[in-house]
């Protein structure tokens, strides 16, 4: 077979590329039919870094091996972004903010108007309901029994600064949603955290690590795939280094299944002659399949903060840092989704390039349904060069203007007796941003990413509108290949992707085996094989 000569190769029914959410709930879910042989390849470390495991250690996680430590080109007037993504064992799930919060469920069925068949929030919930464990929520709504056990802060933990700017919020008649990821999908809300007994809830933890005791189950940490070999219109397997330099390959007999995140999976599926074949040949890759959407459509939330020094010690947060999210609609949001997401940073931070207050902590406005768009594009022909990411950001004039109303609303908020009461004053923007052109310059300057990439490989029906998967998840033009992860969303959910990452996978996980939740859990060893 062409492409599986000159190294080792070892054969399994299904590849898994990606040990990052995604792949973690696929490895986890293929492998339950122990007839099911199932590899795992991931290109960070298996083992966990400490600080992965406490909330409130997230932001060092940025800096650690556990990030790919990209960078963005230049965005807006902030010249290139630090764009970390996780690399390791749960992927971005296991150094995120840990906030588990649905899209609104309008999201969801315009994937499914523009042609995701299969993908409406009716179609999705019953994934987003296996994934998750939710005591006290809504029932019909929410997960009671899935691996993702999610929480809010305890009302007896939370910080004060987050309380008041719920409180001050609520004053300025914002409505309080009581399950942003339940019936009433906009305002204030205290939303769950992936945070168990003080630890967090990664997806290699509740998902992946239970199985790894499985004797069909093998996984291959510190291995990047370099490419997928494709012969005759199908992918027949993946090439890979090990931590060694060598290279060696396997095979699926079944599928090879991506899942290496919004901006990998564009990376790899380019490398191994899958996108657009101009900018291919321009490289020196062939092209194997012409799909123009592979790289495309980036989409994420660009966000900007209100920096605020206190005069007396605020105490430290033992969760996220967050803790209490608002979901509202700005002027330009239309009828359909809220549009604009504010939340605290719970830490003495400002933008880069300016200082931080010696105490104190910030507030964020972040656009959650944007217009603009970027993309994700190959800087050379090596797998080792990291691609050329730009998310686009205040691209659409309409994404800065939600921004300054995140802002104004923010300010208006801290002109509230809830922050006077914590001895708060604003620090940046300040006082030379008060009017409409210095907040706007501001933002141009400052905005950065929630780093919610998403939108790279859109599900679709056809490759002539852009769609790089088709509704079963399987990319156009080559057979024996799916892609499961952020980059199939074909619009970026005004939420934390997290929650929805995990409900995709799931849904790929039955579209592979055939199982549905709920279902008796009947063998699919000879499914797919040839």
């Amino acid at each position: 077979m062409p492409g599986l000569e000159g190294s080792p190769v070892t054969d399994y029914d299904y590849i898994v590329i990606g040990g990052g959410s995604a792949g973690c709930v696929l490895a986890a879910r293929l492998s339950e039919d122990p007839g099911t042989r199932v590899l795992l390849l991931e290109a960070g470390r298996a083992e966990p870094l400490p600080a992965m495991a406490v909330p409130a250690a997230w932001p060092g996680l940025a800096g650690s091996a556990a990030n790919w430590g990209d960078v963005t080109t230049a965005q807006a007037g902030a010249g290139p972004l630090p764009y970390p993504r996780g690399r390791g064992l749960g992927g971005g799930g296991a150094v995120n903010a840990m906030a588990h919060i649905r899209g609104h469920r309008a999201v969801y069925d315009a994937w499914e108007a523009g042609g995701a068949d299969g993908w409406g929030y009716d179609s999705l919930l019953p994934y987003f309901k296996r994934s998750e464990h939710a005591p006290g929520r809504d029932p019909a709504l929410r997960g009671t029994s899935g691996p993702i056990r999610v929480a809010p802060v305890p009302e007896t933990s939370r910080h004060p600064a987050a309380r008041a700017l719920a409180e001050a919020l609520c004053a300025l008649g914002i409505p309080v949603s009581s399950d942003l990821s339940g019936k009433h999908q906009e305002g204030v809300a205290w939303p769950d955290l992936a945070i168990d007994e003080g630890r967090r809830v990664s997806p290699d933890r509740a998902y992946l690590r239970p199985a790894l005791g499985r004797a069909n189950l093998t996984l291959l940490d510190e291995c990047l795939v370099t490419r997928l070999l494709i012969d005759r219109g199908r992918c027949a397997g993946a090439a890979y280094l090990r931590d060694d330099g060598a290279e060696q390959q396997a095979r699926a007999v079944a599928e090879v299944i991506v899942c290496a995140g919004a901006i990998g999976t564009p990376q790899l599926l380019m490398l191994s002659g899958i996108g657009p074949a101009d900018h291919l040949r321009q490289l020196g890759v062939d092209p194997v399949a012409d799909l123009p959407g592979v790289g495309e459509h980036l989409a994420d939330h660009p966000a900007v903060m209100a920096c605020f020094a206190s005069a007396v010690p605020l105490p430290a947060s033992r969760y996220n840092h967050g803790e209490v999210y608002a979901s509202l609609p700005s002027p330009l949001a239309g009828p359909s989704w809220p549009d604009v997401q504010l939340f605290p940073v719970l830490l003495p931070v400002a933008p880069p390039g300016y200082p931080a207050p010696a105490g104190g902590f910030a507030v964020m406005a972040s656009v959650t349904a944007p217009d603009s768009r970027g993309s994700v594009r190959l800087a050379s022909a090596s797998p080792a060069d990291p691609p050329l990411i730009d998310p686009g950001f205040l691209r659409e004039q309409a994404d800065l203007d939600r921004l300054a109303v995140g802002l104004n609303l923010i300010r208006t908020a801290a002109a509230s007796s809830a922050f006077t009461r914590l001895g708060v004053t604003e620090a940046w923007p300040g006082a030379g941003a008060r009017d409409s052109d210095a907040l706007r310059n501001w933002i141009r300057r400052t905005a950065g990413s929630y780093y919610h990439p998403a939108g790279t490989c859109a599900i679709g029906p056809s490759p002539d509108d852009g769609a790089v998967v088709d509704p079963e998840l399987r990319v156009h033009g080559v057979t024996g290949l799916r892609v499961a992860d952020a980059s199939v969303m074909p619009l970026i959910v005004n939420a934390p992707l997290h929650a929805t990452v995990l409900a995709v996978a799931e849904r790929a996980a039955s579209l592979i085996t055939g199982r549905q939740p709920g279902r008796a859990q009947t063998p699919a060893a000879s499914r797919g094989r040839q």
